[in-house]
């Protein structure tokens, strides 16, 4: 089955809705989407985010899109389209990153408690022995949360350097803290065993067996226009086209904690052969059923905090998982205000797109309730429906 089954309602049958909305329902025309167009409409409006697509589906369809508000609002305002690009920002960490190690943990180049130094030997230093590819995969390593910015460093070797020499922050194996750091690392592992860049590899081995044509780190100078902007750096220069996270902008754009653009269809692909794998239907997800239910139940150190292997299932940042959608479901967020869940029991997911840093980082607080709202009342949606 072609993965652009997914596409078919977005020509056949788009539905104008209020409030410059345009959405589409298939297959199951009793469900009502109508709660998620009011959260989504009502975030524009307030200036929370500058605009958003958003999808819900399941079962290899669309059931619902939503496309509003600008993509850009300075220096001239642009509106949102299907076809926006959005920078993922911590998405690639679980959308590439993650899934690229456990290609290689497939092929038995290690084990997740094999320790990271085993491979990478320099970054036994400062006493970090004893962390193990599953205690980055977790973020259960006590890693800082990032390299140090303080100063004004650049380059992939200075980040290298750094990330080596970091000073674990906490016990490792027994807390979970969030750490750019733990990611930056894995990307480092798959340049080791694959002897490719990072992208490179992401390019030939994630994306292209998927399809997501429109989807890459370092997109071209041609894609700018269709790029949603994020916010000015430090120099008061709007960025767009380039990543916003300043770690992995330093690192030239390629890092394991951040760097990818893609768009909603794109993501849609991915979401749905991820899910038609894990379900074990047919799909060109590129890994093994097993692989992806590892991956995606809990596998961290700690009972507090449930982290699959790069995928959030049940910490303080699983608020997109909304009310109803159950504890097993997984999914992960980006700075920028990307989101994706996904429920395997259900074979649905929730996409949510928005630039909220654009033109201004702020409204942070206000991107975390529209996620947990949206995906509320998605599932309750879903649950209604014939």
């Amino acid at each position: 089955m072609s993965r652009r089954l997914f596409l078919k309602c977005l020509s056949a049958a788009l539905l104008p809705v209020a409030g410059g909305v345009t959405g589409c329902a298939v297959g199951r025309p009793s469900y009502d989407f109508s709660e998620v167009d009011s959260l989504l409409s009502g975030a524009v409006q307030r200036g929370e985010i500058p605009g958003v697509v958003t999808v819900i589906g399941q079962n290899d369809l669309i059931l619902h899109r939503a496309v509003m508000g600008h993509r850009a609002l300075i220096p001239a305002p642009e509106p949102m389209s299907w076809d926006t690009r959005f920078d993922m920002a911590s998405l690639t960490k679980a959308t590439i990153t993650a899934p690229a190690i456990m290609q290689f943990w497939e092929q038995g180049a290690f084990q997740l408690d094999d320790p990271v130094a085993r491979y990478l030997p320099d970054f036994a230093q400062n006493g970090k022995a004893a962390i193990t590819i599953r205690h980055l995969l977790t973020h259960y390593s006590g890693l800082a949360p990032d390299l140090d910015l303080s100063t004004s460093w650049t380059g992939k070797d200075e980040a290298i350097r750094r990330a080596m020499a970091a000073v674990p922050q906490a016990p490792t194996g027994q807390h979970f803290v969030y750490s750019d750091i733990n990611f930056i690392v894995l990307g480092l592992l798959v340049e080791q065993f694959s002897r490719l860049p990072l992208d490179v590899y992401a390019t030939r081995h994630i994306l292209q067996p998927i399809g997501m044509r429109e989807s890459g780190f370092l997109p071209a100078e041609t894609l700018k226009p269709l790029i949603a902007p994020t916010q000015y750096d430090e120099h008061h220069v709007p960025l767009r086209g380039v990543v916003h996270d300043p770690t992995a902008r330093r690192m030239s754009g390629v890092a394991g904690h951040a760097g990818l653009f893609s768009d909603a269809q794109d993501m849609v692909l991915y979401a749905s052969s991820l899910l038609d794998r894990l379900t074990g239907r047919v799909s060109n997800y590129p890994l093994r059923t097993e692989t992806l239910r590892l991956m995606t139940s809990p596998q961290s150190p700690g009972e507090t905090d449930q982290r699959g292997l790069g995928w959030d299932i049940a910490t303080h940042y699983s608020t997109p998982r909304g009310d109803v959608f159950p504890v097993g479901s997984f999914g992960h967020t980006g700075y920028t205000g990307t989101s994706l869940w996904m429920d395997a029991a259900s074979a649905a997911f929730v996409l949510i797109l928005t630039n909220r840093v654009h033109p201004l980082d702020a409204n942070g607080k206000a991107i975390v309730k529209l996620r947990h709202d949206v995906a509320t009342v998605a599932a309750r949606a879903l649950r209604g429906g014939a």
